[in-house]
């Protein structure tokens, strides 16, 4: 008996896609394993017709084809999308096969084509999920190198920062112009651009802008204020991310902040170290905030009469990592059992209205006895 498994989209969009073919193009594609009993499964690759030759050479598929060669008894639309659909559906049906598994990313123009074919479709929520955690050597060496174009972007970054000459208003110069958030950005931007990396755009948030973890930041830079900086760049060529956080302070930190980057630092490596191969991503989250804890600081969202001296971790541990930049698994509660490969960031952070916020961020693989940290940056304050 026959069935069959279909991711389906434009693989540039679809990572789930992307990561099951390893073959990166902008048309409708699809990937259809056929399922035999006590045979390895046939993996059909169904892409355009330009793309065919290319992917013969490059798509993990047994077979590739082109919607042409899987033409309906009524013809294929002029719609690329709806005819990619059409002739999925039709090399399904020539197979015998009227059950069919699809992931998550399944759109309705493909169900619906496959209805029509007598095809009924069964929604498997971890098909493709689990897949892309588990990362193969492939990936992580993909991911290394993301992170380390992402540590060379963010050593220049904080370097930058510190060595800045301060005015007389505390306002920090490089080069002889301001520098602001916006300013520190682009330069992040044009690093990451000549190593092959496209950049969404990074966290750069002085002072008080920083007691928000998301906000991006705008205006000058100070001195004496803690600025995180967060970069998290895609390979234009592999697609995997990278993704790294440090604070920088020029000239004397407060030591209110110097309190913050310590808890930080201690729960970063409480957290690495509670990372291992079937640890739940609850009880890393939980080993992060014990230290949080021990050195006096609340966590959870601040309550709606807080004092501007509230100061607190605000947000889970971590997150997946790989063709996304937010992936499963989540380390935070109720954060599933670890698998080996998975790619983990491990990143607790202080925020607060009185001196902004605090975060330091690495990544790490997930092994069987551990973790493996795939980064080696500097962790302190002082980047001079």
């Amino acid at each position: 008996m026959t069935s069959a498994r279909l991711i389906a989209g434009i693989p540039s969009a679809n990572r789930s896609l992307y990561h099951a073919v390893r073959f990166n193009v902008g048309d409708p594609a699809a990937c259809i394993d056929f399922l035999h009993d006590g045979r390895p499964p046939h993996r059909v690759f169904v892409c355009r017709d330009i793309e065919m030759e290319r992917a013969r050479r490059h798509a993990r598929a047994d077979a590739v084809a082109c919607p042409r060669d899987f033409e309906p008894a009524g013809g294929l639309s002029g719609d690329r999308e709806t005819a990619t659909a059409q002739a999925v559906a039709e090399c399904i049906r020539r197979q015998g096969v009227t059950h069919v598994v699809a992931d998550r990313t399944l759109a309705l123009v493909w169900a619906e084509h496959l209805r029509q074919a007598g095809i009924a479709v069964e929604y498997d929520p971890l098909l493709g999920v689990m897949a892309r955690r588990a990362k193969d050597a492939q990936e992580v060496d993909w991911l290394r190198a993301a992170q380390r174009a992402t540590e060379d972007a963010m050593r220049m970054a904080c370097e930058t920062v510190a060595r800045a000459i301060p005015d007389r208003n505390g306002i920090l110069f490089h080069d002889g112009d301001r520098l602001t958030s916006e300013r520190l950005r682009f330069m992040i931007d044009v690093h990451l651009l000549r190593l092959g990396f496209a950049n969404p755009p990074s966290i750069v948030a002085c002072g008080a802008q920083g007691a928000d973890c998301h906000e991006h930041g705008h205006g000058e830079l100070r001195t004496g204020q803690p600025v995180i900086v967060d970069i998290f760049p895609r390979c234009q060529r592999t697609l995997y991310n990278g993704d790294c956080t440090r604070t920088v302070v020029n000239g004397e930190p407060h030591p209110a902040v110097r309190a913050m980057h310590a808890a930080v630092h201690e729960a970063k490596r409480a957290g690495i170290a509670a990372v291992r191969a079937g640890a739940t991503g609850e009880a890393v989250h939980r080993a992060t905030l014990a230290v949080i804890h021990a050195h006096g600081f609340p966590s959870g969202m601040p309550p709606a009469d807080a004092p501007d001296t509230w100061c607190g971790m605000t947000h889970g541990t971590g997150h997946g990592l790989g063709l996304d930049v937010h992936e499963p698994p989540l380390l935070d509660f109720k954060g599933p059992s670890l698998v080996a490969g998975d790619a983990v960031t491990v990143e607790p952070g202080l925020y607060g209205r009185a001196h902004g916020g605090l975060r330091i961020e690495d990544l790490v693989v997930v092994r069987e006895g551990g973790a493996e940290n795939l980064g080696s940056l500097f962790e302190g304050l002082d980047w001079r």
